[in-house]
C-alpha cells in the first residue's frame, strides 16, 4: 500500500487539454496527416467542450473516392 494520496486538479487538466499549446500540437499532427494524404484532403481544428479537436477529411469528390478505394486516411495515421 502506498502512503501517498493523489488528488487530480480537474481545472488544471481541463486548461491543458483546451490550451493554446495543445491546439498547436494537434494542428501540427493534422497538417502532417493531411500532407501524407494529398491535395484532395483538408484539415480543421476547434476547441470543443472538453478538449481541442482536429480532423482530416476528403474535401473533393476525388478525395472521397480515393479514401473509399484505398483507405487513405486510415493509412496516413500510421
Amino acid at each position: 500500500m502506498s502512503k501517498y494520496k493523489f488528488i487530480l486538479n480537474k481545472a488544471g487538466v481541463k486548461s491543458i487539454l483546451k490550451g493554446l499549446q495543445m491546439k498547436e500540437i494537434v494542428e501540427k499532427m493534422a497538417v502532417e496527416i493531411k500532407n501524407r494524404c494529398g491535395s484532395d484532403y483538408d484539415q480543421n481544428s476547434y476547441v470543443g467542450k472538453n478538449r481541442v479537436n482536429a480532423m482530416v477529411f476528403a474535401s473533393t469528390f476525388k478525395g472521397v473516392r480515393d479514401n473509399k478505394k484505398n483507405n487513405t486516411l486510415l493509412k496516413a495515421l500510421k
